[in-house]
């Protein structure tokens, strides 16, 4: 058995935070811990971690994993976890390199060969969307996601929402599969008026409905989201979960029938072990998993892994491309940036939307170290800072 040397972060541009753990062997594993727009938070965090794990045995992922989690007494949450997420990943990696396999080969081997995915189009306030989706056909996708909406009060007009039915109707018309992201950004009121609008997938409104409704409401209101699942009328599949952290967090919608489709994001809940724990209790409850992922590389390499694996994986998010990585110099950092050697193409869409799987050791991917440490020391204290909406009386409104 071998012991954790040391455990090293590097925040990196556009909005990423990598993780690299070696052991006293000289081997290596990456991990990412990107919380966005939370960088100083999970960094604080993985210095306390340092001086926890730094002398335990690498190959012990799961004892390591619940002494982070149960040892810290207070558990759970957004920046615990996405702490726990990159040394988690970091060590599946190093493991897997170790044994020279992929970590796929560790979790019970492929179901699969290779893995649907979905773009991005448009930013926080989408525009331009028919152009933007013929550039992704181009490259071989057949669904993308967007925002629904921009800004939302408490209490929108309805005529705030037909919007979204016209960009639904200008992807649709092209061939490709939307699914519509409404980022929490929707309360309960304007939550009743999307519904009706959706009510119909004959409607000539609607001739063609969305692949799944994404966030339709916030996660801290459970009895609105079972309300929504409940009396909804418009069959489309309610997807959600980039803002559940663990098992626990998701418990309780499973067991509510308030969801179709669980997007846990690997960086945020724990890494490879708890998002492949949560696939599993998904499974019990017919519910599928496409994991969230507009994040860097290692991330959905990562994601990747757990795909491979699970049979109730569906489809998986890919931040190509993504606005907030178009919005740094241009999109320079892109999720190839970072990456060396052959495996700078292994995230290639092929015909069909499809990826093919990852085949090589450990992730399956090869970081450029050299390209890492150099962005993160010019990077000084800078950090990417999250978005948000103002209303027009002044008021805050959800981003």
């Amino acid at each position: 058995m071998v012991k954790i040397k040391t455990l090293e972060y590097f925040r990196v541009k556009p909005r990423w935070l990598f993780v690299k753990l070696t052991d006293e062997k000289g081997g290596y594993g990456w991990g990412e811990a990107t919380l966005e727009g939370h960088s100083q938070a999970v960094e604080g965090t993985l210095d306390e971690y340092r001086t926890v794990i730094v002398g335990m045995e690498a190959d012990n992922i799961e004892y390591i994993w619940q002494k982070l989690y149960r040892h810290g007494f207070y558990r759970g949450g957004p920046v615990f976890m996405s702490a726990i997420a990159g040394i988690d990943i970091a060590l599946w990696d190093l493991k897997a390199r170790n044994l020279h396999l992929p970590i796929h080969a560790l979790l019970g081997g492929k179901v699969r060969t290779k893995l649907k995915v979905y773009c991005w189009i448009g930013g926080d306030s989408p525009s331009d969307i028919r152009a933007a989706a013929l550039s992704r056909k181009s490259q071989n996708l057949t669904t993308i996601k967007m925002n629904a909406t921009s800004s939302l009060d408490w209490l929108s007009s309805p005529r705030d929402l037909h919007p979204t039915l016209d960009r639904l109707n200008t992807v649709t018309s092209l061939g490709l599969d939307a699914a519509l992201d409404f980022h929490g950004r929707l309360h309960r009121g304007p939550a009743k008026h999307l519904a009706s609008l959706l009510s119909s997938s004959s409607s000539s409104a609607v001739p063609i409905p969305p692949l799944f409704i994404e966030e339709p409401l916030l996660m801290e209101h459970p009895e609105a989201l079972k309300q929504f699942a409940d009396h909804q009328t418009h069959g489309i599949p309610v997807a959600f979960g980039e803002r559940l952290y663990t098992r626990w967090d998701a418990k309780r919608y499973l067991h509510d029938s308030s969801v179709d489709i669980l997007q846990p994001d690997v960086s945020h809940a724990g890494g490879i072990s708890e998002v492949k724990r949560i696939a599993s209790m998904a499974e019990a409850y017919d519910v599928s998993i496409a994991p969230h992922c507009p994040l860097g590389p290692i991330a959905l390499a990562a994601c990747m892994q757990i795909g491979i694996c699970t049979q109730n994986f569906v489809i998986q998010e890919m931040g190509l491309g993504i606005h907030y990585n178009a919005e740094v110099e241009g999109g320079r950092w892109d999720l190839g940036s970072y990456l060396k050697g052959e495996s700078r193409g292994v995230f290639e869409i092929r015909e069909g939307g499809y990826v093919e799987a990852l085949e090589g050791i450990g992730l399956g991917i090869e970081v450029d170290e050299e390209v890492v440490r150099r962005v993160a020391g010019e990077m000084g204290g800078e950090s990417w800072v999250n978005g948000g909406f103002v209303g027009e009386d002044g008021a805050i409104r959800e981003w």
